[in-house]
């Protein structure tokens, strides 16, 4: 791996202050109270291990990829919730939790997978928290993503 590459997955672990600022910690660094890591910082090595010279830029395509997925995706949860469309939810959910955890956003992905599993189980009366901290985590995520892009 190139110490361009080295030097990015160092920061990838991004972690989001409870004021909304935004920090870069190396991975081996102790959590900051009343924050929580964005990115996974193994995910995104594991990513950049099948670019090792970083010649094809294959992290910062998938970024960005995943940043024009996740706007795309968020705005169809939105209608689908306007409009009552839970057929819909459940497929954005669904995607946006895999296509989350392959760039380590995992708080992201879970939160998909708890609104994906309450439209299984027909809780829909519990989808409106589950979605409301679903889009606060996008958020983060979204300037976590582009932070790690900047930085790139």
């Amino acid at each position: 791996m190139t110490s361009s590459n080295n030097a990015r997955i160092r920061a990838a672990t991004v972690t989001i202050e409870t004021t909304a600022s935004v920090a870069v910690t190396s991975p081996a660094s102790v959590p900051v109270p009343g924050s929580h890591s964005v990115l996974n910082a193994q995910a995104l090595a594991m990513l950049a291990q099948l670019d090792p010279t970083g010649a094809n830029k294959l992290l910062s395509r998938v970024l960005t990829t995943y940043l024009l997925s996740l706007a795309r995706l968020l705005g169809q949860l939105a209608q689908a919730r306007l409009v009552s469309d839970i057929a819909t939810v459940r497929l954005v959910v669904h995607t946006l939790k895999s296509s989350s955890a392959s760039v380590g956003a995992l708080a992201l992905s879970a939160h998909c997978g708890s609104a994906e599993q309450a439209v299984r189980e027909g809780r829909i009366d519990a989808l409106p928290p589950i979605l409301d901290l679903l889009g606060v985590e996008a958020v983060g995520v979204d300037a976590a993503v582009r932070q790690l892009l900047t930085a790139g």
